[in-house]
C-alpha cells in the first residue's frame, strides 16, 4: 500500500471513529442501538453505513471511478477492515452491497442473493427480523424510527391502516401501541408474510384479513369510507410491478392517493405520509383537507440531520364534508 493510499484509509477511519463517538453518545441517550453511522461523509469512501446491534450493514454506492476490478476489490477490502477495527466489530458482522446513486429504496426493494443471513433487532422493546444478506434493504428503515414512535404513542384504541407496508414495522408498533385493529397492506407476498413473522416475535396476534398482498391503488376504492382513526403511507417514489395494471408515480399520484386515504379515515382522523423523491412537490390544492403540515424535521432522527431525503407530513381528515371531492367521490356522484 502506498503512503497516499495509507493516508486515504487513516482519513476514513478518523472520520468514522469521530462520528461513532458523536452518535453513540446521542443513541445511549434515547436508547436507540440501530442507527446510521455514516452517509457518503467523505467523496472518496461512496458508503451508506447503518448499525444494527451488534451488525454492521453496509451500502456502497454505485459510482464512475478508475478502479480497475482487482482494485475495487482491495478498495472494499481495506475499507472493510477499517469499519471492523473502528467499530470493534468481527468482519463477518460487516455486510456489504452495492446500489446504484438514485435507486429508491422502495422501488423493488432488490433481491439479489439467497445467503439467509438473518438476525434480530430491538427497537424501543419491539423487535424486529432484519435479513442482512439478500435485499438492497435490510427489512428495516432506519429513518422512520420517530414516525414508529409516534405511531406508538397515537395508535391505542384506533383503528390503523398501514399502506406500502414493506415488513410491517409501523403495523407491529401500532398494534404494541394498543390498536384494536391494524391492517397492513402490500403488493409482496414476501413482505407481507415478513410483517407475520415480526408480529410473531413480538407475540402479536395474526389475524386473518388483516394482512393483505394487495396493488395499494386499486385495493383502496374497494373499502368503505370513514373506517380508520391513523393511516401510515409511505409509496415508492416509482413502481412498475408486473402484479401492477399499471405504473405508480408518487409525483403525479400522490393526490389521488392522499385523497383516496382522507376518505377512508374518520373524520378527524390522521394520515401520516411520506415520500423518498428528493424532488417532491405536495399539490395541497389538489388535495381534500385544509389540515396539511410538513413534519419532515420533528421526525428526523439525530442520526439523519442533514443526510434525509425524506419528506414526512401530517394531513387530517377535516371534521366537516371537505372543500374538493376525492376522486372516489367524484365517480360515485357520476
Amino acid at each position: 500500500m502506498t503512503a497516499q493510499s495509507q493516508d486515504k484509509y487513516e482519513m476514513f477511519s478518523n472520520r468514522l471513529r469521530k462520528v461513532h463517538q458523536h452518535l453513540r453518545r446521542k443513541a445511549r441517550q434515547q436508547e436507540v442501538n440501530c442507527y446510521r453511522l455514516y452517509d457518503l461523509d467523505l467523496p472518496e469512501f461512496p458508503l451508506a453505513i447503518d448499525l444494527y446491534q451488534q451488525h454492521v450493514h453496509v451500502a456502497e454506492y454505485r459510482r464512475n471511478h478508475t478502479l480497475d476490478e482487482a482494485a475495487h476489490q482491495l478498495w472494499l477490502e481495506q475499507s472493510r477492515a477499517c469499519i471492523a477495527t473502528v467499530l470493534e466489530v468481527p468482519l463477518a458482522n460487516i455486510h456489504m452491497k452495492e446500489r446504484a446513486v438514485i435507486v429508491d429504496r422502495k422501488e423493488q426493494y432488490g433481491h439479489f442473493a439467497k445467503q439467509g443471513v438473518t438476525a434480530v433487532v430491538n427497537e424501543h422493546g419491539a423487535r424486529f427480523l432484519l435479513n442482512l444478506s439478500d435485499y438492497l434493504d435490510t427489512g428495516l428503515f432506519l429513518d422512520h424510527r420517530p414516525t414508529r414512535q409516534l405511531v406508538r404513542q397515537q395508535s391505542r384504541d384506533l383503528s390503523v391502516l398501514n399502506l406500502f407496508a414493506y415488513t410491517g414495522s409501523f403495523s407491529v408498533n401500532a398494534a404494541l401501541g394498543g390498536a384494536k385493529r391494524v391492517v397492513t397492506v402490500d403488493l409482496s407476498n414476501t413482505y407481507i408474510d415478513w410483517a407475520k413473522e415480526n408480529f410473531r416475535l413480538n407475540n402479536l396476534p395474526v389475524k386473518d384479513g388483516e394482512f393483505i398482498a394487495a396493488d395499494v391503488m386499486e385495493w383502496l376504492p374497494s373499502v368503505k369510507p370513514n373506517v380508520f382513526d391513523l393511516i401510515v403511507c409511505d409509496p415508492p417514489t416509482f413502481s412498475n410491478s408486473k402484479k401492477m395494471r399499471g405504473v405508480f408515480d408518487v409525483q403525479r399520484d400522490h393526490p389521488a392517493l392522499i385523497n383516496e386515504c382522507l376518505r377512508l379515515l374518520k373524520p378527524g382522523g390522521k394520515l401520516y405520509f411520506s415520500t423518498n423523491n428528493r424532488k417532491f412537490k405536495l399539490f395541497d390544492h389538489h388535495i381534500a383537507t385544509r389540515s396539511i403540515t410538513n413534519i419532515t424535521r420533528q421526525t428526523t432522527g439525530f442520526d439523519f440531520e442533514g443526510k434525509l431525503d425524506r419528506q414526512c407530513f401530517l394531513l387530517q381528515r377535516d371534521a366537516v364534508s371537505p372543500a374538493v371531492p376525492s376522486p372516489w367521490e367524484r365517480a360515485v356522484k357520476a
